[in-house]
């Protein structure tokens, strides 16, 4: 099993910044692609970035340029630096992993997810 934790959430004003780190444990052998998504009131989860165990990232438009994914493998982390911040990127953010262990099996874990608010 894979515990993915989410934290560095919280309240700040338009154009502020927060970082956001998601730790994976346990059985986390073959995590591939880890991602971040966000849900705010009322509307359906939405992707936000993902970023592949080789590094390679890629970003949902509306945040592309103000925000920034990375990882540290070694210590099974990863993060999404974020900057410029809107109101309208209040939401849970939700820490995603996959899993593929082998060809045609694939798990999905999700963390708990952490609040970002951002005040006008």
């Amino acid at each position: 099993q894979v515990r993915l934790v989410e934290s560095g959430g919280g309240l700040v004003q338009a154009g502020g910044s927060l970082r956001l780190s998601c730790a994976a444990s346990g059985s986390i052998f073959s995590i591939n692609t880890m991602e971040w998504y966000r849900q705010a009131p009322g509307k359906q989860r939405e992707w936000v970035a993902g970023i592949t165990s080789g590094g390679n990232a890629n970003y949902a438009d509306s945040v592309k340029g103000r925000f920034t994914i990375s990882r540290d493998n070694a210590k099974n982390t990863v993060f999404l630096q974020m900057i410029s911040l809107k109101p309208e990127d209040t939401a849970v953010y939700y820490c995603h992993a996959v899993q593929a262990p082998r060809v045609g099996i694939r798990y999905d874990h999700w963390g708990q997810g952490t609040q970002v608010t951002v005040s006008s």
